[in-house]
């Protein structure tokens, strides 16, 4: 078992709808910026607005950095940190298991925990389609459809999402401030939570490369039978879906 799995008995900090706002935000702000993004920034900091100041004030300050920066010029931004850089991946099970078996193996996890909640990712034919760990993707799951399963995901993803944090910091990025506020919705760092960051900080992901195939990705979904039956109408992640949408 992970050491850091014991946050699963963690209950969140915010109320339901603060919880839910928070992560729908950091699910869109986190994602590739485009017009929409910049068309909707009235509405998103209004959202902001009304959080908690320890997590809307630095989506605030996000904010304020893409109402003042080009929008060319936060796309090259973000595929400079996102997709070049793999200390800031946005792909969970990464920091953990690197590019190893183990990796597809925590995959076909994700998914098979999204199918029990009646949820399939949208793919599409070329390779857009984002790994079910792409933390916005994560996000949006629990702001939209099952904030309990994705409790349990962010928080046996700690670690990685506090390395993501110190990465983004080191290169003074901006983004630093949505995982700043992803972070205070989730329960702090303890002690063996900080031994398994330096663990990870000295020795970095496993390096076994072997590839992510699609027989790995797509395994049969093994689901208990105590799991909760699937609507019979699954539900697609991945659209854009209005903060504050019901849920």
């Amino acid at each position: 078992m992970l050491p850091w799995r014991r946050h699963r008995r963690s209950a969140p900090q915010l109320a339901p709808g603060q919880q839910a706002d928070a992560w729908q935000l950091c699910s869109l702000l986190l994602d590739y910026p485009d017009d929409v993004l910049v068309e909707r920034l009235s509405a998103l900091r209004e959202a902001a607005d009304g959080l908690p100041d320890h997590v809307g004030a630095p989506l605030g300050r996000f904010l304020d950095h893409v109402a003042a920066t080009d929008l060319g010029e936060l796309q090259r931004d973000y595929v400079d940190t996102f997709d070049v850089t793999r200390k800031c991946a946005l792909h969970l099970t990464y920091f953990m298991h690197g590019d190893t078996r183990n990796r597809g193996v925590a995959l076909v996890q994700f998914k098979q925990l999204y199918r029990q909640h009646g949820v399939e990712l949208e793919e599409g034919g070329d390779a857009t389609g984002e790994l079910p760990d792409f933390l916005p993707v994560v996000l949006e799951f629990g702001a939209t459809v099952a904030p309990d399963a994705a409790w349990k995901l962010l928080n046996d993803h700690r670690v990685g999402i506090e390395l993501l944090r110190r990465a983004l910091i080191r290169r003074d990025s901006a983004w630093a401030d949505v995982v700043d506020a992803l972070r205070a919705t989730l329960p702090a760092l303890d002690g063996d939570d900080e031994e398994a960051l330096a663990r990870l900080i000295a020795q970095g992901p496993p390096q076994e490369l072997v590839g992510l195939d699609d027989e790995t990705l797509n395994a049969p979904y093994l689901i208990p039978q105590d799991a909760p039956a699937a609507p019979h109408t699954p539900s697609h992640l991945g659209s854009t879906i209005p903060v504050g949408a019901p849920r």
